[in-house]
């Protein structure tokens, strides 16, 4: 595992890294909240891909696509707190592919800004050490100007402390376990899946890929799978190299049912959906034409379990 904190001088600090303690608040159980549903295409209907799993007043995200921190503040005003911006102090990325990471300055610098006293914890497949010095650099003027000008500042929320991770466990602290798994995705050597273990639920996130029996062995009947998906009944209408790209990279709702079929979640829930003008009642009869079991087709800032 190669790890770093990036900071100014613009050098990689080398050492270990202990996880920051989770808080004492008292919360509900477990909860999976969907701060993006979307993919590369912009719909002001759907955020970039970014997931959060709130564990007792923590918040640990997957990806960060665009808009995440506007999502964020939206689903604080639902009535999820963990999700407020300065405490947002730890995220896990599938691969580097632009849509899940272009939000991420905006939840370094964001969260900084409003009151974040620590380093960002930021873990991922190989390049994400260098992905955190090359944002740190981009950034270097507005975080030389934040820390010597007038604006009142904490002196270590815009650092980050990156680590460059693959399969096995990554994280672990009185909260969750999150255990990384490779997933086929075109082109990248590594890109990953996660599984998140709580107290009282295990929740498996696909990121991007293809059908893969890795998915399949990390949930095994877990609580709720969160997988990619696109419309099978588009798909024809897609240009032959689209096709090519889109069999190797993504999965479709026929692929889908049979995975789930084997994986067996108590929820399914669908997120990154490439629709191609189909819609969410599209990809469920899809889905449900080989699959029996719960499946939901997430909308931005869905919450699950659903709370009473």
């Amino acid at each position: 595992m190669r790890r770093a904190g990036v900071g100014l001088p613009l050098a990689l600090l080398l050492g270990g890294l202990q996880p920051n303690p989770a808080p004492a608040q008292a919360a509900p159980g477990t909860r999976v909240v969907i701060l993006g549903t979307g993919t590369p295409n912009p719909d002001p209907e759907r955020s970039g891909p970014a997931v959060a799993i709130v564990v007792k007043g923590t918040a640990y995200l997957v990806d960060a696509g665009a808009g995440i921190m506007r999502r964020a503040a939206q689903a604080t005003a639902n009535g999820i707190p963990a999700l407020d911006s300065p405490k947002l102090g730890i995220v896990f990325l599938t691969h580097l592919h632009s849509d899940h990471t272009i939000g991420l300055p905006d939840v370094i610098h964001t969260g900084w800004i409003l009151g974040r006293e620590r380093p960002l914890r930021l873990f991922g497949p190989p390049g994400t050490v260098d992905l955190a010095r090359h944002l740190t650099e981009a950034y270097s003027a507005d975080i030389a100007n934040r820390t010597g000008g007038l604006q009142p500042h904490t002196a270590e929320g815009w650092r980050v402390e990156a680590s460059d991770i693959d399969s096995g466990v990554v994280y672990q602290d009185s909260n969750v376990t999150v255990t990384a798994f490779r997933v086929p995705h075109d082109g990248w050597a590594v890109a990953l899946g996660y599984r998140f273990q709580t107290a009282d639920k295990s929740v498996v996130i696909s990121g991007d890929t293809r059908p893969s029996d890795s998915v399949v062995n990390a949930c095994s009947g877990c609580d709720i799978l969160v997988h990619e998906v696109y419309s099978a009944e588009k798909f024809p209408a897609r240009t032959p190299a689209w096709q090519r790209y889109h069999a190797d990279a993504h999965t479709s709702t026929v692929e889908l049912a049979a995975l789930a079929v084997r994986a067996h979640p108590k929820l399914l829930v669908l997120y990154h959906q490439l629709f191609w003008g189909a819609s969410d009642d599209d990809l469920l009869r899809e889905i449900r034409r080989d699959y029996s079991g719960e499946v939901v087709s997430a909308h931005d800032l869905a919450v699950y379990p659903v709370v009473p």
